[in-house]
């Protein structure tokens, strides 16, 4: 159970606060629930409290694991590409792995839409759902790592300098 303050990930929206536990009586029963602030976007959440795992409320990861996160996107043995999927499936795929709220899921979606915006230019879907993962990631690291949320981006785009195309590249590709 969390307490008043603490910080907790909901998945897809991030990191946030519980503000209040607070009782509610709906439809004749009573019933508790976290009032969460999502830190990036200040919308207030209610999340029962006896479903709160079940949605994958979560407390904001360790510092090891921010740490094995962190370095398991330097890590690009575990690239599969998108070698015969098409991107309708690789977009259900991604969209799962961000809502599972697993924060090595959305670190995975972050670093296969890295690289394969190495071979080809993202679509608009893929570089909206990079944009999601990088917040969700960098935030989250940024408070188990007690960092600055814009030093962690500038470290993962460091981490990916060598496959992110520059918009010359995308021109003389036909882009």
């Amino acid at each position: 159970m969390f307490k008043l303050n603490d910080l907790v990930v909901y998945p897809s929206q991030g990191v946030g606060k519980v503000e209040r536990i607070e009782t509610q009586e709906i439809g004749g029963a009573s019933a508790e629930f976290y009032i969460v602030r999502i830190l990036s976007n200040n919308v207030t959440l209610m999340v029962p409290v006896l479903n709160a795992k079940n949605v994958g409320l979560r407390p904001v990861c360790s510092l090891r694991i921010g740490q094995d996160i962190f370095e398991s996107l330097k890590d690009r043995t575990d690239f599969t590409g998108y070698t015969g999927q098409n991107w309708n499936r690789r977009y259900r795929e991604y969209s799962e792995k961000l809502k599972s709220g697993d924060l090595a899921d959305v670190a995975y979606v972050l670093k296969e839409l890295f690289l394969i915006g190495r071979d080809k230019e993202l679509s608009f879907g893929e570089r909206r759902l990079l944009e999601q993962a990088m917040g969700l990631v960098a935030m989250e690291l940024a408070y188990a790592l007690d960092r600055d949320q814009e030093v962690i981006r500038e470290e993962i785009h460091e981490m990916f300098a060598d496959v992110i195309r520059t918009d010359d590249e995308n021109k003389e590709d036909g882009a």
